[in-house]
C-alpha cells in the first residue's frame, strides 16, 4: 500500500478552485480527476479506481448532494464535501447523505490536503487492522447486534443502515462497552487526525447515531453523553 498513488475526483464547477486544489494535491503525490459537475464526476467514478472524493455542494445537471447519495448507493470510498454553506443543517444533510467530513468555503488549500491524508490514511491504511479485529466478528449489546463481516448492525433483528463514519464510531464503542472516549479519541481513531473545526461535525455523526440506534434519541438507553468528557455506550 505504500508505494499506492491514490486517485482523487475533485467535482467543482469553479475552475480557478479545481486548479488550485489540483496543484496542491498533485504536489503531494496524489493523482488528481476533475469534473464540473456531478454528472461528469459520477461518470468518471464509473470507470477510474477513485480512492477519495472531494465534493461542492452546489453544482450544475447534480449536485453534491445528489452525488453523494447516489455514491454511497455502491461504493464506500472517503468523500469530503467542500461548499459555501455553513449553516449546521447543510453539514448534517451531508453527513447523513453519507459524507466522512465537511470543509466550508473559503478554506485553506493545505488543511484540504491535510484532511486528504487523515482520510486516507485512516480508511485505506489503519482501517485494515480494524477490519481484522472486527471482522466474522459479531458485537452485541443489549437489542444491538453489529456485523463485522457484513458491515451490517441490527435491532431486535431489524437493520439500520450506518454511513462508513457510523459504523466505524460504533463499532469502536460497543468494542468497549462502558469505557468513556473522548470526541477526539473517537474523531481519531476513525478519521486520523484532528482539527479544532472538527468539533461540532463529531457531535453532528453521534446525533445521527443515537436517532437511529435508539428507541428514544432524547433519553439514550445506549449511547451515553459523559459530561465534560466524552461519549460510551452503556453496558447492557
Amino acid at each position: 500500500m505504500a508505494d499506492k498513488v491514490y486517485t482523487i475526483l475533485i467535482a467543482e464547477d469553479d475552475a480557478d478552485i479545481v486548479e488550485l486544489l489540483k496543484l496542491y494535491l498533485e504536489n503531494a503525490g496524489y493523482h488528481v480527476l476533475a469534473a464540473g459537475d456531478g454528472v461528469e464526476a459520477y461518470d468518471l467514478l464509473q470507470h477510474n479506481d477513485v480512492d477519495l472524493a472531494l465534493l461542492d455542494i452546489m453544482m450544475p445537471r447534480m449536485n453534491g448532494y445528489e452525488l453523494t447519495k447516489k455514491i454511497r448507493e455502491n461504493n464506500n470510498i472517503p468523500i469530503i464535501i467542500l461548499s459555501a454553506k455553513n449553516q449546521d443543517s447543510d453539514k448534517i444533510l451531508g453527513l447523513d447523505l453519507g459524507a466522512d467530513d465537511y470543509l466550508a468555503k473559503p478554506f485553506n488549500p493545505l488543511e484540504v490536503v491535510a484532511r486528504v491524508n487523515s482520510n486516507l490514511r485512516r480508511f485505506y491504511r489503519l482501517n485494515d487492522a480494524t477490519t481484522e479485529n472486527t471482522a466474522s466478528k459479531i458485537l452485541r449489546v443489549g437489542d444491538l447486534e453489529l456485523h463485522g463481516d457484513s458491515l451490517q448492525l441490527f435491532r431486535n433483528g431489524e437493520e439500520i443502515p450506518l454511513t462508513p463514519t457510523e459504523y466505524k464510531i460504533l463499532a469502536m464503542l460497543m468494542e468497549h462497552p462502558g469505557h468513556v472516549f473522548t470526541k477526539v479519541q473517537i474523531y481519531e481513531n476513525v478519521k486520523g487526525e484532528y482539527f479544532e473545526s472538527d468539533d461540532n461535525t463529531m457531535m453532528v455523526h453521534i446525533s445521527k447515531l443515537r436517532e437511529k440506534i435508539e428507541e428514544d434519541s432524547k433519553n439514550p438507553r445506549y449511547l451515553k453523553t459523559v459530561r465534560g468528557l466524552g461519549y460510551k455506550i452503556e453496558k447492557q
